[in-house]
């Protein structure tokens, strides 16, 4: 059996994970489940990424804990909806395919010729945001990166067992163990209810109150011995409509700070700009300028800002963004009616739109809550500011991310609407 598992920077990651979208009204670990039972009863791992489950195996040498790789790619690439990737690790070749932020492939080969058959099968889908592969491929429009440049673990997205069982037989042994303990620790106490009890006048005090003493440091001790906590409540479930920031105010956010990042620098060109949740990340290319250069501009025109350097000629800046004050907002139509009307104001400025509908699932440990969030993508000319006013009528609206492209000079917006 080949081992679904790649090293990176000498840290493990799940690969050739069975991804699928979670339907609607299930929580993923119970989807996922499910899923196994249907496709796979050894499928005993699971992952949650973006209302996706991935499945994966022990035998495929994948344990609980490992993070997933093809999320880490899909957080490195958040300005694509849509690419191909392949990249080389050692002497296999790792692919991964996303449509319309959907996971679509997630394998590795062994073979060179059996991935490249793979990438070329694929690439005659249309319509592909983005194309990576190895430099030696030589395939068109296509750009070559490496991957631990992108496996950050910014994604979270953990395997974890798909079964509770472990958990119920660990479960049962804690409360025999805890019944066994209260039994110790209240010993005393139950041979005294059924004593004979003894006349108080007869008592003398002084023993009485040493008696109470030596009580009060037996309990002490058991205390100590065994740590005895009262257990807290859990927090209760807030919900993501409850915090959100104001729809202009986010807009003139993002549209400022990719200007602060937009400033000309001698020799360095903004190859592409996104505004996050929390930062701001732009990617220069070197052109003629040098590394000094930049750090000399920089300094005066982007004081505060984080560089990374990718390679000798790409360079990442990142820059913190202001906290917003929140309020909570929530449309009171259903998901399906704001899909309508979400296509009916976009085709009233003749511009394409894409649109999902999915459940977002949210615990505190003991409760479940969920909520229906209609995404929204596109691409426009329009500015933050202006984009964001196709969504006046709209409330529960909040913009994850919007991102400018200095070669097409373009905008691409995701934008999310929380329904009832």
């Amino acid at each position: 059996m080949s081992t679904q598992v790649i090293n990176i920077n000498r840290k493990k990651y799940a690969v050739g994970l069975f991804w699928q979208p979670v339907a609607v009204g299930f929580a993923p670990r119970n989807y996922a489940r499910n899923l196994s039972r249907n496709v796979d009863k050894k499928l005993n791992l699971y992952t949650e990424y973006r209302s996706m489950v991935g499945l994966g195996a022990r035998r495929f040498g994948q344990r609980s804990g490992m993070f997933s790789a093809a999320a880490e790619v899909m957080e490195s690439f958040s300005e694509y909806t849509s690419f191909l990737a392949v990249f080389q690790v050692a002497s296999s070749y790792y692919l991964v395919a996303a449509r319309n932020g959907i996971i679509l492939a997630d394998k590795v080969f062994e073979s060179e010729d059996v991935a490249r058959r793979e990438y070329v099968a694929l690439s005659e889908i249309p319509d592909w945001g983005a194309f990576f592969a190895p430099g030696a491929w030589g395939m068109p429009r296509a750009a070559e990166r490496n991957l631990a440049d992108l496996l950050t673990g910014h994604s979270h997205a953990q395997m974890h067992l798909i079964s509770r069982a472990s958990a119920g037989l660990l479960s049962v042994a804690l409360i025999a163990v805890f019944v066994l303990l209260l039994g110790f620790v209240f010993r005393d106490s139950v041979v005294q209810v059924f004593a004979p009890r003894p006349v108080v006048q007869e008592l003398n005090p002084e023993l009485v109150a040493e008696y109470k003493r030596q009580i009060e440091e037996k309990n002490k001790e058991l205390d100590a011995q065994f740590e005895i906590e009262k257990t807290l409540p859990p927090e209760p479930i807030v919900m993501p409509y409850e915090l959100l920031p104001d729809v202009a105010a986010r807009a003139q956010q993002c549209y400022q700070a990719i200007a602060f990042l937009m400033q000309p620098i001698p020799g360095w060109a903004q190859t592409n700009v996104t505004c996050g949740e929390t930062h701001a990340i732009a990617d220069l290319s070197r052109s003629f300028g040098t590394l000094g250069d930049f750090y000399t501009v920089a300094t005066e025109l982007m004081p505060g800002v984080f560089v990374q350097q990718i390679d000798e000629n790409t360079l990442r800046v990142q820059a913190a963004l202001p906290e917003l004050e929140v309020y909570s907002s929530q449309d009171e139509r259903d998901a399906d009616t704001i899909v309508r009307d979400v296509t009916t104001a976009f085709q009233g400025i003749d511009t394409p739109v894409d649109t999902a509908v999915v459940v977002d699932t949210l615990t505190n440990g003991v409760d479940v809550a969920s909520v229906n969030v209609v995404e929204v993508g596109a691409q426009s000319k329009l500015t933050p500011m202006q984009f964001m006013q196709i969504f006046n009528e709209f409330s529960g609206v909040y913009m994850i991310q919007c991102a400018w492209n200095a070669k097409t000079r373009t905008w691409n917006y995701e934008v999310i609407i929380y329904a009832k």
